[in-house]
């Protein structure tokens, strides 16, 4: 079974709400653009409930089949980043410093993509949950669903989400039982010393100093701390000092991600962080505070689902074209945290791009909306067979 042909006939549609979406980027817990269109177009193709509103900016559609059954999740992300774009697409971004340079856009559209079929169709029983998510970006939109009281107002027996992937092949579909993404914590250190004259630094205790020393020490957290068969990421993304030519400057400030896929290798490598700043602190007579924050979890898909996810995409983009594969992507997703929640699992579909995701002249294929679309409404008629 290709592309579903209902899906395809309105595909020119998806597309042009995919665009007007792409024009309007909006930041996490910002989307009230989005979430208006999203609720009337829900809303518009007989959708049975659309509630609003929640964790700010989210949506959450109820789609009843024919007869009793089970309950499925369907999710997709909203929200834009703080890029500015360099696409030169005709419907690139109106808003200055903001882009959907990860194509949520994409996912908006392929889940009212499915939700317009499946409430024209109805070919399952049960229920269906549409949910339209803010803020997946690191600012913990799926966090505050849940803690909102999503999966208790929407009781789900199985949640499903996907994400585009320029750099496969289009149509191809891949899917990893078990941890399949990357936790993260985010860190940021501040060193304080003594600020003095550049000319007299034998009067300071100069922060730079420590917190360059800081950065090399971090480094060897993974090469000399990790087991080698443990994937781990430590990287310093930022390093603040100072504001003038002759000035030591009193404080420096590093901040960084850290990326795992074991609870307690993350927790070894937070003891580490502190052990390095206590010893910095009494080396130099400093102060050094540390804030570690768990923004993501380890995302596992629950490998009975990662089989149905599979077969159902199977039926869209053909055997050769979708498999589980073993893969671990360092990079995080907040679907993570639904999934601790309800069973579920998340896929990766390729589309015709070629330059990656988070980078200012990415381009989302139009092509893989009505594959995704298909690849969902097919995982509910599975699952909640008539």
């Amino acid at each position: 079974m290709p592309v579903l042909s209902r899906i395809a006939e309105y595909e020119e549609e998806l597309v042009a709400i995919r665009h007007d979406l792409h024009a309007h980027p909006e930041l996490g817990f910002e989307e009230s653009r989005t979430a208006g269109i999203v609720a009337e177009k829900l809303r518009s193709w007989g959708v049975d409930e659309v509630h609003t509103d929640i964790a700010v900016t989210g949506v959450v559609g109820v789609l009843k089949g024919q007869g009793e059954g089970g309950c499925i999740g369907l999710r997709a992300d909203m929200d834009a980043l703080p890029i500015e774009e360099a696409s030169g697409l005709p419907y690139a971004s109106r808003q200055a410093g903001r882009m959907h340079a990860c194509g949520h856009d994409g996912h908006t559209t392929i889940l009212l993509g499915a939700a317009r079929y499946l409430a024209e169709t109805r070919n399952f029983s049960g229920t269906v949950i549409l949910i339209f998510q803010p803020a997946e970006e690191g600012l913990g939109g799926a966090r505050r669903m849940l803690a909102e009281g999503l999966f208790k107002r929407f009781p789900c027996d199985e949640v499903y989400g996907l994400h585009n992937d320029p750099l496969s092949e289009p149509g191809q579909v891949t899917i990893t039982p078990g941890p399949a993404m990357a936790g993260a914590t985010f860190f940021d250190i501040k060193v304080k010393g003594v600020g003095s004259h550049a000319a007299m630094p034998h009067q300071s205790e100069d922060p730079i100093v420590i917190a360059t020393q800081l950065v090399q020490q971090l480094q060897a957290v993974v090469s000399r701390n990790a087991p080698p068969t443990s994937p781990l990421v430590l990287s310093v993304t930022q390093f603040h000092a100072g504001s003038a030519y002759n000035v030591i400057p009193e404080t420096a400030t590093l901040a960084g991600t850290i990326r795992y896929f074991d609870d307690s290798l993350c927790e070894q490598v937070h003891e580490r962080i502190h052990r390095l700043c206590r010893g910095l602190e009494q080396a130099h007579d400093v102060s050094i505070s540390v804030e570690l924050r768990n923004i993501f979890n380890v995302l596992v898909n629950d490998p009975k689902c990662s089989q149905a996810y599979l077969d159902a995409a199977r039926e869209v983009v053909g055997d050769g074209q979708a498999e589980l594969v073993d893969r671990l992507v360092t990079g995080s997703e907040d679907f993570a945290d639904m999934l601790q929640v309800v069973p579920g699992a998340y896929c990766w579909v390729g589309h015709a791009g070629s330059i990656p995701l988070h980078n200012p002249g990415y381009v989302l294929d139009d092509g893989i909306l009505p594959v995704g679309a298909s690849i969902m409404a097919r995982m509910v008629e599975r699952r909640l067979p008539r």
